[in-house]
Parts: C-alpha cells; structure tokens; sequence
C-alpha cells in the first residue's frame, strides 16, 4: 500500500478546523484533524510533509513519523510542523485500523476502561451557548450540564482581570468577582459538580498564589495552565504551595518536551494534546512516561470530531487517564454537521466510537458544502523509500 495523496479540508464555518485526507491506491482513505493556526499547519502539511510522505507505505507508522520528524527537526520542529504531523500520523493509524478491521483501541494493545471520564469545557457553539451561562449565571448552567449527565465543568473567570496589569497583579475585588461563578455553582448542586479552573498561563506565581489561596474553600478539582510552561521551576514552586492540583501543558509538544516537566515533577497532573503533540503514538508514550512518576494523564481535546474520536480510543487503552476533556457545544453543533459522530455523556462518561480505525466518518453532505475548501498534494513524492534524512545538505534537494 502506497501513499497517493494528501488533502485538506476547511469550512469557514468552522475557522478552527483543519481535516486531514491521506488516500491510498488500495482505496482506503484515513481522516485526520489538528486545530488552531490553521494557515501555518496548512502550509506546513503541503509544502514540507507531503512531500516526503507521498509515496510511502502508511502502515509504516513509527517508521514514517521518524523520517518527517527527522527532516522537520532541522529548522525547530515543535510548532506547525508538529501539529501538521500531528494530522497526518491520526490519519495513518485510521487506514490501519481500516485495513485490519480493528478498532484503534486494538491496534494499541486493547481497553483499560470500558467508558471515558470528562469534564465540559464550557465553550458556545451554535445554539449551545455554554460560555455566555457561566459568565450569566453558572449555577444554572451546571444544572444544566448534570441533566446532560456531565459532572465535571472548567472555567476560566480570572482571566479577564490579568489584562490591565499583564497578570502582574490581582486586587482582592478582583479575586471575589472571580469567585463568584464558583460560589453560584457550589450553592446551586454542592458537591454533584467537579470544577477546574483554567488560567491561559496569564498570571505570575504571586498572583496564582493569592487566587489559590482564595479558591481552597471551593474543593477545586484541578488549576490548568496557572502559568507558562517556560516556567517549569515557577509551576512547582506554587503546586507545593497550595493545596489544589496544577495540570500541565498541552502547550508542551513531543515526549521530549515533557521530559523536563517531569523530571522536575512540575504538576500533579499531565496534560498533553493529540493532535499538537506529535499524535497518536506519540500521545501513548507520553502516557506512559507520566505513568512512570505516577501522574494522571489529560487529554486536551478541544478540536473536531477526529481528534474527539482519537481521543476516546486512548483514553480507552491508557492506564492513568484522569479525564478526556470536551465541549458539548462542539459535539453537539459541529460533529453532527460534519460526521457521523454524535457523543452523549452518561454519568459523566462518554462512549468509545465502533468501527474499524477511529470509527469516524465524514458526511458527504460536508464535502459538498459551498464553504468547503480543498487543497490536494499528490504524484509519486520527492522522497519514497528513504527512511533517514542522513547529511541535510545533500538531501536538501528532496525537500
């Protein structure tokens, strides 16, 4: 089986989004999906992957990864590259599990767990306007969320006071109107909903330390990103000086980056993204490297359907999974419109997806939208059968 093409798909409905198509000439097509900076992944997917993967056998996957991985390391890999990579290494484990008839639960060795745990980032798609409920009344939304059986929700209700001062200060006005949505939720269910709080690395360690300090009374289930993980020393400092745990980083792309952050022990909880990381493979290694220190694995999910579905199948295989992340404003306004995808949450679980592969399918209706574009990389390549990029100066001419 060969590589024949790779394509890309995007709908301005959906600006986040990127779709991944590799075809095969045994007629077999695998979908992937990376999100976020979508012109620099693009670009990054025709211009330098394509080419050294068309050709190729896509059941090679550790094979094919290391020879992408080992051109795009030349120039810095962990950015559009990385997340381009990500996309493309997705689809390849869907044409396997296509090839075999097997889920990709199988291909990874099998099920830990029956059902995943997840917690609802509380975004707005559509008519599910999650976002707008917790800013107007966020004990109302978390009602809202138990009667969709979800018991679990993350906000971010102090970012927006990192602004003025660039997260250098937090006056204690501040800090109790941050608190407010907290208080809503508590006075509204009690204990019945798990709260984390997400932070968008705005914050110095003073200030975290302060909200920290504030948030203790609240049973808070996790703080994510409190601040960059360029600040590994920092994380630790405040995770040993508070009584709530940190998670970290889905900013932090490949095993190597995360090696540091765990050497260190940095976080009580890892967190890592499967369609930014390096992918599917490289996500189970990550898990298992945290599992090595002990630490519970995120799965950073905030994308499409694909991603949602490689998710699941992980998550389903990993042994120390904490919590998939999800939006049920994605999944249920754009995975439907898109997919066959359609998850429901129950007791605070969602389902691995059957099938073959990520057992995901495209729409047809969504490839025959009028907001669909489609770029398309395909011919025999510029580098079949290499598997080392060996001296980058004399090979620079398969680039």
């Amino acid at each position: 089986m060969k590589i024949t093409a790779i394509e890309t798909l995007q709908w301005r409905e959906y600006p986040r989004l990127l779709v991944v198509r590799v075809h095969t000439d045994s007629g077999i097509v695998g979908l992937g999906e990376t999100v976020d900076k979508i012109p620099a992944a693009k670009a990054a997917l025709h211009g330098t992957i394509a080419p050294l993967a068309l050709g190729q056998d896509p059941l090679d996957i550790e094979g094919l990864w290391r020879f992408i991985m080992d051109n795009i390391m030349y120039h810095g890999y962990a950015g559009a590259e990385t997340r381009a990579l990500s996309a493309f290494e997705v689809a390849l484990w869907d044409i396997m599990g296509k090839q075999y008839g097997a889920p990709l639960f199988h291909l990874l060795g099998g099920k830990t767990r029956e059902r995943i745990p997840t917690y609802n980032t509380c975004l707005s798609f559509g008519a599910v306007r999650d976002y707008e409920a917790w800013h107007d009344d966020a004990g109302a939304l978390a009602k809202s969320l138990l009667a969709d059986g979800i018991s679990a929700m993350k906000i971010w209700p102090f970012d927006l006071f990192s602004e003025d001062s660039f997260g250098q200060r937090i006056s204690s006005a501040e800090i109790e109107r941050g608190l407010l949505p907290i208080k809503q939720i508590r006075a509204a269910v009690g204990a019945d909903m798990e709260i984390g709080l997400e932070f968008h690395f705005r914050w110095n360690r003073a200030c975290m330390e302060r909200i920290a300090r504030a948030l203790e009374p609240f049973d808070i289930l996790f703080l994510e990103d409190v601040m960059s993980p360029v600040y590994p020393d920092e994380i630790k400092a405040l995770s040993q000086s508070i009584n709530i745990p940190i998670v970290g980083s889905e900013l932090l792309m490949t095993r190597w980056q995360l090696r540091e952050w765990l050497e260190k022990h940095v976080s009580q909880i890892v967190m890592t993204d499967a369609v930014w990381n390096g992918g599917i493979g490289e996500t189970r290694k990550i898990a298992a490297l945290a599992e090595t220190f002990g630490l519970p694995l995120v799965l950073h999910n905030v994308a499409g359907p694909i991603c949602h579905a490689a998710c699941m199948h992980l998550g389903a295989h990993i042994p120390n999974l904490y919590y998939v992340e999800s939006s049920r404003a994605f999944y249920k306004e754009i995975f439907p419109a898109l997919t066959d995808l359609s998850p429901s949450v129950r007791a605070g679980c969602l389902d691995v997806p059957a099938g073959p592969g990520l057992g995901v399918a495209l729409r047809e209706a969504a490839l025959d939208r009028d907001d669909c574009v489609r770029q398309v990389s395909e011919g025999p390549g510029l580098a079949a059968g290499r598997r080392a990029m060996g001296d980058h100066w004399a090979a620079e001419e398969i680039r």
